[in-house]
């Protein structure tokens, strides 16, 4: 061990950094992005917000960032204003503000994983305990199951995803009213893909009301194709988001970040209609796929997860060899894929086809030899579901 090695914190030692591949392909569907650039007109009105910043950079920003609160309540709607909501650099550092805030040390956060890997991370990095309660078969969740692993686990937050990554599963409503019930700290439903879910009544802003101890976070990067300008957010009860205030760095989010975001939501409508391609693109691979005869789920994200392969590893450098970059989440017998433009989708597509012809032993495409593979994927599961993935 070196000597800083030996300065490091214990719980971080022998670690390795948050990551994914980013490798130079024509086609790049791993990490979850918006495939389409921001629109000319769009990217006139952002810049425009901007410009009115400019010169009064020489001054420190709202550091409550109140204008856009306001605008980012706007948007969601359910009655909420600035003082529900709260808005930081990416989605990521609001769930660090709330393990500041609710957890720390000699404290635990609940999750459910497979999930957004970066969520025992930011666990670690605050000093909180994480604790995974897996999930059901076919990585479900119901009602009973998450109020059993609260009850068992008494934890002082926990970390719902809906729509969830890597699944693209969006909850059931019920699930998150079932936790509430249960829990007796802070309640976060990480809503970063809400906007691809294909029954915008499964959000859990809707049961907000009454409920003090429960957090919608989101986040700009997916749906608003804003993932370099790091934008994210959450919605909950006035004083929860104002105890966040002891734990944010003065003047966290920047003028210019601000401004941008808030030229972004000005645009909501435009943008919407590339959430629209995507949700199509997506509901393309799946309807493709299952006609090839791999088990792939509906998705409320702007991913898939396939499934029904004999060795992810090796599809996924076939497809890789055939210029299209997906993910290996580490689920056993499964690779994750974005959705992408129009063109980007046929090129994955094809890949699978090529990839499926030259290799077919690489793919379980029958009932039973796919009933096999998926009991065999549940026993090594557990030995693989840490496994980091990115976005």
């Amino acid at each position: 061990m070196s000597e800083i090695e030996a300065l490091l914190r214990e719980e971080l030692r022998g670690q390795p950094p948050y990551g994914a591949p980013q490798l130079d392909v024509p086609v790049q569907l791993n990490t979850n992005e918006n495939a389409f650039a921001i629109p000319e007109d769009v990217a006139a009105v952002v810049a425009e917000f901007i410009g009115r910043e400019l010169r009064g950079l020489n001054r420190y920003p709202d550091r409550d960032a109140v204008a856009l609160r306001a605008d980012l309540a706007a948007y969601l709607g359910h009655g909420l204003t600035a003082d529900h909501v709260w808005a930081a650099n990416g989605s990521n550092e609001i769930l660090q503000q709330l393990l500041q805030a609710f957890g720390g040390p000699g404290r635990t956060v609940l999750g459910f994983m497979p999930s957004y890997s970066m969520h025992p991370l930011l666990a670690r990095g605050t000093g909180t305990a994480f604790v995974d309660a897996g999930r059901e078969d076919g990585y479900t969740l119901s009602p009973a199951y998450v109020a059993r692993a609260i009850a068992a686990h008494d934890p002082d937050l926990v970390f719902l995803v809906s729509p969830n990554n890597p699944t693209g599963t969006a909850l059931d409503p019920a699930v998150v009213e079932a936790a509430y019930e249960a829990a007796r700290g802070v309640v976060v439903v990480d809503e970063a893909y809400a906007e691809f879910a294909r029954d915008p009544g499964t959000t859990a802003l809707r049961l907000l009301p009454g409920r003090r101890r429960l957090v919608v976070t989101r986040t700009l990067s997916k749906a608003f194709a804003f993932a370099g300008a790091r934008v994210g957010y959450l919605a909950a009860d006035p004083e929860l988001v104002e105890k966040l205030l002891l734990v944010r760095l003065p003047y966290h989010l920047s003028s210019i970040t601000q401004a941008a975001a808030r030229g972004a939501l000005a645009c909501a409508a435009q943008l919407q209609a590339e959430v629209d391609e995507l949700k199509h693109q997506r509901d393309r691979i799946v309807k493709h796929l299952r006609a090839k005869g791999l088990p792939v789920a509906d998705s409320d994200a702007n991913f898939v997860l396939v499934g029904g392969l004999t060795d992810a590893a090796a599809v996924w450098r076939l497809i890789l060899d055939r210029g299209v970059l997906i993910r290996d989440v580490g689920l056993p017998g499964r690779l994750r894929v974005t959705a992408g433009t129009e063109e980007e989708t046929t090129a994955l597509l094809d890949a699978f086809e090529a990839a499926m012809t030259d290799r077919p032993e690489y793919f379980a495409t029958d009932a039973e030899q796919i009933e096999q593979h998926s009991e065999e994927s549940k026993l090594r599961e557990p030995h693989r579901a840490h496994r980091p993935h990115h976005g």
